[in-house]
């Protein structure tokens, strides 16, 4: 005799989960609220069962998909949530139509599926993003800097570069900058030099990270690709074979045109807005490099000078072009 199956729906919450437990009828078995506890979201699912579950993607849901698959050795699937509320129809909201619709979707197969990542690589991802937060934070600081010195009209002596040791020194010692200003400076610039060693204490730990990972040593062998790119690559990507096309991934990583058709009007409207945004800036950095450096895309980039095209969607289109030709290369290597 075979076994019941189950389909359920989990409506993560930090301190709860709305469980929702349907047959393969669609009759609603079970709708609880269950403490945020993998063991007591299995104990509201009738035992001998064969249990396939769905839970939105958000902050700490891929964990406890995880626990559910390994611990409680049940199949569960990540939803879109942006895609998941299109589908609801309805301007409510509850946790408990909100864990039906995810159990309904996964039973008539219909679920917006994304990734579940392993572990490894949630943790490549936390590394590569806090690295970029500090980064981020030390160009903020570097704005700043530059804001205090044009609000004093502080102008740099010609034929010094900004950022070097004697820019450095010429605004530490500035004439036009009051007491206050010269000390917030020099605040400033100690905020940057910790700044930068904190970015290059991340990357040694990244450069760990991915000394035994082939899929990384593969992506490092890439023309124009350097330990940042091939963590960021390897970080939000994950699997290349996990795309059905070099074409799809380009558009996972926003690299690709929008097309904005209608009728006879056939037309671009600029790069997709959907997609991974730190996988556009990685790949178009590393488009400018290969536009310099590699002598195929130095010319397919002259190419498209001679008919006209501007320097931004050439570097867009190397980008998508360079990404597309990666997938063929990698999808192979095993995860």
């Amino acid at each position: 005799m075979s076994k019941v199956t189950y389909h359920v729906g989990l409506d993560y919450h930090q301190h709860s989960v709305q469980v929702c437990v349907m047959d393969s009828k669609g009759n609603i078995i079970q709708n609880a609220t269950r403490p945020n506890d993998w063991q007591s979201v299995v104990e509201v699912v009738p035992e001998g069962g064969t249990v396939f579950a769905a839970i939105e993607a958000c902050c700490g849901a891929a964990d406890f998909a995880e626990e559910l698959i390994h611990k409680a050795g049940w199949s569960v699937n990540l939803a879109h949530p942006g895609y998941v509320a299109r589908i609801k129809q309805s301007p409510d909201k509850t946790d408990w139509a909100d864990a039906k619709l995810l159990a309904d979707l996964e039973r008539v197969g219909y679920l917006p599926k994304v990734w579940l990542a392993p572990e490894n690589i949630r943790e490549l991802r936390r590394l590569v993003r806090y690295r970029q937060q500090q980064v981020n934070q030390r160009r903020n600081v570097k704005l700043r800097i530059r804001a205090l010195l044009r609000d004093q009209r502080a102008k740099a002596p010609s034929g010094i570069n900004p950022w070097t040791k004697a820019w450095r020194a010429w605004a530490e010692g500035s004439e036009e900058l009051g007491e206050t200003s010269r000390w917030i400076l020099s605040e400033h610039f100690s905020e940057i030099e910790m700044l930068s060693q904190k970015i290059r204490t991340v990357e040694k730990r990244l450069t760990k990270m991915l000394t035994d990972d082939p899929v990384a040593q593969k992506l490092l062998e890439q023309s124009g690709v350097g330990l940042v790119t091939a963590a960021t690559l390897r970080a939000e990507i994950g699997r290349f074979d996990r795309f059905r096309s070099g074409k799809q991934l380009a558009r996972f990583c926003a690299v690709t045109p929008r097309n904005a058709s209608s009728g006879q009007r056939q037309a671009d409207a600029g790069l997709i807005k959907a997609g991974n945004r730190e996988l556009r800036r990685v790949l178009v950095e590393a488009a400018q490099r290969l536009r310099r450096l590699d002598d195929y895309w130095v010319d397919f980039a002259d190419r498209m000078k001679e008919r006209g095209k501007p320097s931004n969607v050439i570097t867009a289109a190397v980008a998508n072009r360079w990404i597309r030709g990666l997938y063929y290369e990698m999808c192979h290597l095993a995860a």
